[in-house]
């Protein structure tokens, strides 16, 4: 207790206080010192933890190389050429003989006419004697059909003769009766109905007729003719019989003689001159008519001969094809019959190797097994036969690829059974359009079937093997090339990030070709120059420095693990590993280089 007050009041006392603020002075430097010392190793620190940073980034140093560009898919082994044998076999049937799969069919099989599958053609050999009987009715049928229209053909030809004879006879009897001239004048239409006036008219102008009845008429007037000179003759010889009766020469007798021979001639000249008034009134007009109504009823009889024939002949002719009609339709499904029964039986059409064809209805729910037993329907394939001597690989290529790949380009085929063997060949064909089964499937899904030949024949390859084709699109030699993943797009942009003294600086590149691994800069790198592998997500813009500086994520955004209802949404990722698919993750998609979905 004294020494406390003794200290206490030393530094009341004047030397005291001055002692006093010489160690508050010194607490203070040392303080100080302290804190200066500790901004000091912060800052070194710093430096050093900046330094450790930069040497953790991965990088990768720009360098010139060789850039060999290929697309490679998964795919089958398959025959270039195969036959599909089909069931030609209406509706179904049922297979009872069948050879076995994977017999390989010689060209000395083929010779020999080795049967590959049989169908039962039972119903189809029942069902055939029935349609032969029918074909042979319908065949006896129109054998009759046909030689009913031979014979109405024949026999309207004979009737269509006998009429225009019966119209020509009609004519030139008429011509006989009149004349050529006159004949002409009646005749001149065929469709005119005779007038009996004009003909009767003809006797006014008896110069005018020829032919018989002018010789009649000449006949008539011949006859008036003679009577009267035979009558004139009588009276002058009755006259003179009178004078020498009169004196007595003659006796009477003589004299009433000559009289008798007057009224005779008197009788007969009158007779002559009624039977030419009859002529003119009757037998002249009656047979002139007679013989143009002749010539007329026979020209109608022709018209209706004509038009009985054309009847008779199209109902023959409509008979015979039906008769044809059914004889060829009989005949048409005999033939198909017996086509039926012969599919039955399939004979080996080339050699190859013998696989069975499976195939599935509409929606795939069940499959058909080709077997003994097993009912096959129409065009349902049952046997391909593919030529293993010439063998291709089938890949699907995906859209993404497909402008890349021509036909002509070399190829490396892996198969998956001999993984140690490397087969070569060349693209022999890309389809134009996309597979449609895969679109089905797969909506977003765009491949298109592309067909690479195996240069060599080799026995041991199978249709059916999984291969893996590797195509050669392009080889570039001494290019600058980086990692696919070093390349990000920014706004549009196709960007690297250099590393710096200052750190990572952002820098736009031009790209060319590329593969899975790597890509072609063609602008905006040198050889030698250090570029991040994993480019920054998160970036800030500094205006005033004129780069991009990385911002540091804060510790705690790390993303999430997605949950399994969050995985069964979008599917499981995938993996570089997966056979057949180009699977260029993070960066590369940023680089806006085209990839698979």
């Amino acid at each position: 207790m004294n020494k406390e007050r003794e200290n206490k009041e030393m530094f009341r006392s004047p030397g005291g206080r001055r002692f006093g603020k010489t160690v508050k002075w010194l607490l203070g430097i040392l303080i100080l010192a302290a804190i200066v010392a500790a901004m000091v190793f912060l800052v070194s620190m710093k430096s050093a933890t900046s330094a450790v940073s930069s040497k953790s980034l991965g990088t990768f140093t720009v360098r010139r190389d060789d850039l060999v560009v290929t697309v490679t898919e998964s795919g089958s082994i398959k025959a270039r050429n195969s036959i599909n044998i089909k069931s030609e076999v209406e509706g179904q049937a049922t297979i009872i003989s069948l050879v076995p799969e994977g017999t390989y069919i010689t060209e000395e099989d083929v010779k020999n006419g080795k049967m590959l599958f049989e169908l039962d053609s039972s119903s189809l050999e029942e069902e055939l004697a029935q349609r032969e009987i029918d074909f042979a009715a319908s065949e006896a049928s129109y054998a009759e059909a046909r030689e009913a229209y031979e014979i109405q053909l024949k026999q309207n030809e004979s009737d269509i003769a006998e009429d225009q004879l019966k119209v020509k006879f009609a004519l030139m009897d008429f011509k006989k009766y009149l004349g050529e001239a006159v004949a002409k004048k009646f005749i001149g239409d065929a469709n005119d109905v005779p007038n009996p006036t004009d003909i009767a008219f003809l006797l006014n102008d008896t110069n005018s007729l020829g032919g018989a009845a002018s010789q009649q008429f000449k006949e008539y007037i011949d006859n008036i003719t003679l009577a009267e000179m035979k009558l004139k003759r009588a009276i002058n010889q009755l006259d003179g019989t009178r004078m020498l009766y009169d004196a007595n020469f003659v006796s009477k007798t003589e004299l009433e003689t000559d009289i008798l021979d007057v009224n005779s001639l008197n009788i007969q000249k009158e007779r002559a001159e009624i039977a030419l008034e009859l002529f003119k009134l009757y037998d002249f007009p009656k047979e002139a008519e007679k013989l143009l109504s002749d010539h007329y009823e026979a020209k109608l009889e022709l018209a209706r001969t004509l038009a009985r024939a054309r009847s008779r002949l199209a109902q023959n002719l409509a008979t015979l094809k039906s008769a044809e009609a059914r004889y060829n339709l009989r005949k048409s499904r005999l033939e198909k019959l017996k086509r039926q029964i012969d599919a039955c039986i399939i004979k080996a059409p080339a050699a190859g190797l013998v696989t069975y064809a499976s195939s599935s209805d509409r929606r795939g729910r069940r499959e058909r097994v080709i077997e003994e037993g097993a009912t096959v329907y129409q065009r349902q394939d049952i046997i391909s036969l593919p030529d293993t001597a010439e063998m291709i690989a089938e890949i699907n290529v995906h859209e993404s690829s497909v402008t890349k790949v021509r036909p002509g380009q070399s190829a490396k085929i892996v198969i998956d059974a001999f993984p140690d063997r490397v087969f070569h060949g060349e693209v022999i064909g890309v389809a134009p359009l996309p597979d449609p089964q895969q679109s089905w499937l797969s909506p977003d899904l765009k491949v298109y079937t592309t067909q690479v030949s195996i240069k060599g024949t080799y026995e041991f390859l199978k249709p059916g093997m999984s291969a893996k084709v590797e195509i050669l699109v392009e080889q570039l030699n001494d290019v600058i090339i980086v990692p696919v993943q070093v390349v990000a797009n920014r706004a549009g942009k196709k960007v690297c990030y250099c590393l710096t003294p200052q750190g990572p600086q952002q820098r736009e590149v031009k790209t060319g070709a590329f593969n899975d691994t790597f890509v072609e800069i063609v602008e905006g790198l040198q050889a030698g120059e250090e570029v991040l592998l994993n480019p920054p997500r998160l970036i800030d813009q500094d205006e005033s420095a004129g780069y991009r500086k990385v911002r540091e994520k804060p510790p705690g955004d790390i993303p999430k693990r997605p949950t399994q209802q969050e995985q069964q949404r979008t599917g499981p990722e995938r993996t570089r590993p997966e056979r057949g698919k180009r699977n260029i993750k993070g960066r590369a998609a940023d680089a806006g280089i085209p990839q698979k979905p």
